[in-house]
């Protein structure tokens, strides 16, 4: 099955972290928020799910840099996002991906809104459909922006190819802090996400780690 190519893409404090215990997830630099949005004009849809829309309520546009919107794809079970949140302004196409049980009143609102609904899933949405379906519609490069939630669902199933961290010199601590990868986790190392290291470079105050993933429960080679 041909598949899209996937980047995760965030940015983290020293100690892991992607927001405060107060929500705040202002972690970028000036430049490293330059680079965000030249990377999200050079892919063809960004993703996040309905979690980033209710704490940061993100445009998910390109402000910083040249380049088109890209396709903005909100993962929302039931449907919940808010009518006048701003990734369901006219600036670019909007997907909604629900499952099956999503209120038809939910869906028919954002419908309204002029977002394209996307039905996958029964329970929770189904991720790999959603990506076949958003392949379908012509997408080959996926920038997912998630929370701690969604990054824990596109990394266990295998639907992660890239993961592009930016680390900012700051350590706020807190048990209830969201980190970048939440979940249930894994409980070996070696049964956990192997990656490889590919680039590290400096961008303002942060430093860009650039890894390829190898994949689930692969164990790195001893030496």
């Amino acid at each position: 099955m041909a598949r899209l190519y996937v980047i995760l893409n965030a940015a983290m404090t020293l100690d892991g972290k992607i927001a405060t215990v107060a929500g705040d997830s202002r972690i970028s630099c000036e430049k490293d928020l330059d680079r965000i949005h030249k990377l999200r004009a050079s892919v063809d849809a960004v993703m996040v799910g309905l979690g980033t829309v209710l704490a940061d309520d993100p445009s998910l546009t390109v402000r910083r840099a040249r380049g088109e919107n890209p396709l903005r794809v909100v993962v929302d079970s039931l449907g919940k996002t808010p009518t006048n949140a701003k990734v369901l302004d006219d600036s670019a196409r909007t997907i909604i991906a629900v499952t099956t049980r999503a209120p038809k009143r939910n869906v028919e609102r954002l419908r309204v809104k002029g977002a394209q609904i996307i039905a996958v899933g029964g329970k929770e949405v189904d991720l790999q459909k959603l990506l076949e379906k958003l392949h379908e519609l012509g997408v080959r490069k996926l920038l997912l922006e998630g929370g701690s939630t969604l990054n824990w669902g596109m990394l266990k199933r295998g639907l992660v190819d890239e993961v592009r961290v930016a680390v900012a010199p700051y350590m706020v601590g807190g048990m209830n802090a969201r980190t970048l990868v939440g979940g249930l986790g894994f409980a070996k190392i070696s049964k956990s996400i192997s990656l490889k290291l590919t680039s590290i470079d400096r961008v303002g105050e942060d430093l860009l780690l650039i890894y390829r993933v190898k994949g689930v429960g692969v164990a790195p080679k001893a030496g």
